[in-house]
């Protein structure tokens, strides 16, 4: 006699796969990250966009990439006039050319975080809206709180970060705050000043840009993050850690970080976009971004 279970036996993985649940399937779905583009932080290719923006631009498009993510008005040998010697209205058909778009920008707004004063901020805010952004992305803290913020320091950031959140908001775009690992500091009151920008700042204004690497490099789980804030990292830049020192770099996919478990928890994240960026590169940069444009495509997305 055929009994139920001798059958699925002999069927085989095909015909037992027709008495899987559709609620086991959509389940496993639902645990797959939303992004299916994928985007480049620029900032990784610096000293190839300031010698040639053009052809740059045209071999990321040629890797694959989707989108990018630009950095404008930084000082020191970064800073240069427009992107990389061409106005908006230039570098948005440099985009369109090579099917690229841009979603999200970092902005320096150190002046108005400092001071107060917007007349650089609202200049930024102008930019992010005529190449077509949605995310206005604030980089760092100034450099006094990185080395020597407080309490309170922190605090004033996040009614700063709030200002500017419905500066952009008038402009259509959303602000969202880049960390690195200084934020992740114990403020002496059993709470990190990164948890002080967090609960500190609307929730319906202001996003988070989670920089895994540096969030790992702190001592943090991500997928323990989501669970914490859900909703609130609007965009990853994906980079990995060297297995040996956790102060290196190195491509998306050689390293020690687990990307797939952080992205298979991505949907309670609130994700929106992805960038995969490398601080520094030891080997040829195209070769390098073509090493973790692959990974995030076939292992991730």
């Amino acid at each position: 006699m055929t009994t139920r279970r001798s059958f699925l036996q002999k069927a085989g993985l095909a015909g037992a796969a027709a008495f899987i649940s559709p609620s086991i399937i959509t389940s496993a779905l639902a645990h797959s990250p939303k992004v299916s583009k994928i985007g480049i932080g620029l900032f990784t290719l610096r000293e190839q966009l300031t010698a040639d923006v053009k052809a740059t631009i045209e071999h990321v498009a040629k890797i694959g990439y989707n989108q990018v993510e630009t950095y404008y008005g930084y000082p020191g040998k970064y800073e240069v006039k427009g992107f990389w010697g061409l106005e908006a209205r230039d570098f948005n058909a440099l985009l369109k050319a090579n099917n690229l778009t841009s979603p999200s920008g970092h902005y320096n707004v150190t002046e108005f975080l400092s001071t107060g004063d917007d007349k650089v901020l609202k200049s930024h805010i102008e930019v992010a809206t005529s190449v077509g952004q949605k995310y206005f992305v604030i980089p760092a803290l100034p450099t006094d709180i990185r080395t020597n913020g407080t309490f309170d320091d922190y605090k004033k950031m996040a009614a700063r970060f709030n200002t500017v959140a419905e500066l952009c908001k008038k402009s259509g775009l959303k602000l969202a705050y880049h960390n690195h690992n200084f934020e992740f500091k114990d403020q002496g009151k059993g709470i990190t000043g990164y948890e002080i920008l967090l609960s500190e700042t609307d929730t319906k204004l202001v996003g988070f840009e989670l920089d895994i690497f540096w969030a790992v490099n702190a001592g943090l789980n991500p997928v323990d993050m989501f669970k914490k804030n859900p909703g609130r990292y609007k965009m990853f830049h994906v980079k990995d850690m060297d297995k040996q020192d956790k102060a290196i770099f190195t491509e998306v996919g050689s390293g020690r970080i687990d990307f797939k478990s952080i992205f298979a928890a991505s949907k309670t994240a609130g994700l929106d976009y992805i960038f995969t960026e490398q601080d520094l590169i030891t080997k040829e940069p195209f070769e390098s971004i073509t090493e973790s444009y692959n990974y995030v495509k076939n292992q991730l997305i």
